[in-house]
């Protein structure tokens, strides 16, 4: 019964911070990416060096998540160059540094942030080739009757997108379950503050390493389940949506 109880208490709380970290990193992610994408194919806005700006959103991609955890760490702990920043600015009082990791709202902010600036250039070049591969013709047909640019979005790239939205969708939720380097590393291990960071794979190592392969079997499970249900749920999703 007690392993019971703890199994179900590991769930519950790794499971919704997982999902909190997940949530504030994929919306803001999502609406940039289909902004940045939308103007990317817009062709009345003539972007000069295009190829230019792609390279540099998909660059944050290629640097390993473990990098970008000790970069952020280093910049935002108590004796870095953000806190110095705000201590000559006078936002905070000289010689109280404040405490990004130490508070719940900075630190899950920061791990959402890091994953936000990681994976947004990846969702925006799926995304602009979804919009590439859109008949231009649709477009013209759209202008020549008075569409807004809005009514196009909404009414022809929204629709059209919806299989790579969907695709986005899961793989992002999949790597939202499966997070651990960033907030692992970030807050040494410890899923500070009061565990408000400790996600499911964090709480899984964390059951590994201290060889309780029980809950840390249990807890994989677990994982898969949640995962088939979601993918699921996001599938059914779409099928009613088309009909």
């Amino acid at each position: 019964a007690n392993y019971a109880e703890l199994l179900k208490s590991d769930m519950i709380t790794y499971g919704k911070n997982t999902l909190i970290l997940w949530v504030i990193g994929f919306v803001p992610q999502i609406v940039v990416a289909l902004v940045l994408a939308n103007w990317f194919t817009d062709a009345r806005l003539k972007i000069h060096k295009l190829q230019f700006f792609k390279v540099v959103i998909y660059l944050p991609n290629l640097i390993m998540a473990s990098a970008f955890a000790m970069l952020f760490f280093a910049l935002f702990s108590k004796v870095g160059p953000i806190n110095g920043m705000l201590q000559s600015m006078g936002v905070v009082a000289e010689g109280s540094p404040y405490d990004f990791l130490g508070h719940t709202g900075s630190a899950r902010t920061l791990v959402a942030f890091m994953n936000f600036l990681m994976w947004f250039g990846n969702t925006t070049i799926l995304l602009l080739a979804g919009m590439l591969g859109i008949d231009t013709s649709l477009y013209e047909a759209a202008e020549v009757d008075g569409a807004t640019s809005n009514q196009v979005f909404f009414k022809i790239t929204l629709p059209i997108l919806r299989p790579i939205l969907i695709y986005v969708m899961i793989t992002s939720l999949i790597g939202g379950l499966q997070m651990f380097d960033v907030p692992q590393i970030l807050t040494n291990g410890a899923g500070g503050p009061k565990n408000t960071t400790m996600t499911l794979i964090m709480a899984l190592n964390k059951h590994l390493f201290s060889k309780n392969y029980g809950m840390g079997g249990a807890l994989s499970v677990f994982m898969f389940i949640v995962t088939g249900i979601l993918s699921m749920i996001v599938f059914k999703m779409n099928k009613q949506t088309e009909k």
